[in-house]
């Protein structure tokens, strides 16, 4: 396998990507394909029976204008129905969540920009927001790692694991807390407050919008008659939990990407020459982590912190 070229190495990744692509469109066709049908169906069936009993009253056509204004309006976040909690699109919780969904690149499509000027806009804004956005996650990274390896470095003293292990503990504590704290925990919450929603489609949202999928199906209180005052806290609180979620989960891949297990697949399909110690070392090396720190086999009880 070392002696492979670097086209070889790249067919050997890429494959297997083509692969699970095709594999992953297959079986989403398979089980999103007849629901869809389905749904058109009923929604042909009762635009007949509408027009059936209506039609003599409605001029040719009327019913499938008013539809597509309907639609086109909806494809930009506007909308008539409920009780006006959400007629005010452009009200300030939700530009803030909006500019929100820019920034972290979550972009939930659930509003738009209908003007020029405003798509002209939301160009400039990404186009400076997004490297800032880059900037300030990075240093806070640099900032909270070393901080969460604390109590890992602890427990490798105590246990006295070797420091692949340990590498190995804290990717695998961190994934944990963050799927505990920013899916879980909210989705649980959300499952509660929603009422109609389903534990399954709130761990989907939480999850759909922490990896910045952001499909934009589901948005807590949209499409329900809630009182503007709790709809707008509803914003500004899946605002705070985009920036700080993303944040968490940033810090979680980070953390697994440098493993060496990781980092030896990396340059294994990245790099055509032998491994370096350097490259073999991987997150053993990295100063904020806290590794280099710990105490090695040999050092003298005297060294050893107590526990």
């Amino acid at each position: 396998m070392g002696r492979l070229r670097p086209c070889a190495r790249y067919g050997l990744l890429m494959v297997p990507y083509l692969l699970a692509l095709g594999l992953g469109a297959a079986l989403l066709r398979a089980l999103e394909g007849p629901p869809a049908l389905q749904l058109q169906d009923k929604l042909r069936a009762e635009l007949a029976a509408f027009q059936g009993e209506y039609g003599a009253c409605l001029p040719t056509g009327a019913l499938e204008e008013l539809l597509g204004t309907a639609l086109a309006a909806h494809a930009h976040g506007v909308s008539i129905l409920g009780n006006g909690s959400e007629a005010g699109t452009w009200d300030l919780p939700s530009a803030l969540l909006f500019t929100a969904s820019i920034l972290t690149t979550t972009g939930f499509g659930h509003m738009a920009p209908l003007s020029a000027g405003g798509k002209a806009f939301c160009v400039v804004y990404a186009a400076l927001g997004l490297p800032a956005s880059l900037v300030l996650v990075a240093t806070l990274r640099h900032c909270l790692l070393p901080l969460l390896s604390r109590p890992v470095g602890w427990v490798a003293v105590c246990w006295q694991l070797a420091p692949a292990r340990t590498a190995l503990l804290q990717a695998a504590g961190l994934g944990l807390l963050v799927a505990g704290t920013f899916v879980l925990l909210p989705a649980l919450v959300l499952w509660g407050v929603q009422g109609d929603c389903s534990l399954l489609e709130a761990v989907y949202f939480c999850f759909s919008s922490l990896s910045t999928i952001g499909l934009g199906d589901l948005l807590p209180g949209r499409g329900h008659d809630l009182n503007p005052v709790l709809y707008h806290l509803g914003q500004i609180a899946l605002l705070g939990y985009l920036l700080l979620g993303l944040l968490a989960m940033l810090l979680a891949v980070e953390t697994f990407s440098e493993l060496p297990q990781v980092r030896a697949m990396v340059n294994f399909f990245g790099a055509s020459g032998p491994l370096t110690g350097e490259d073999q070392g991987g997150i053993l090396g990295q100063d904020e982590l806290a590794l280099s720190s710990l105490p090695s086999s040999t050092a003298a009880p005297e060294q050893a912190p107590a526990c």
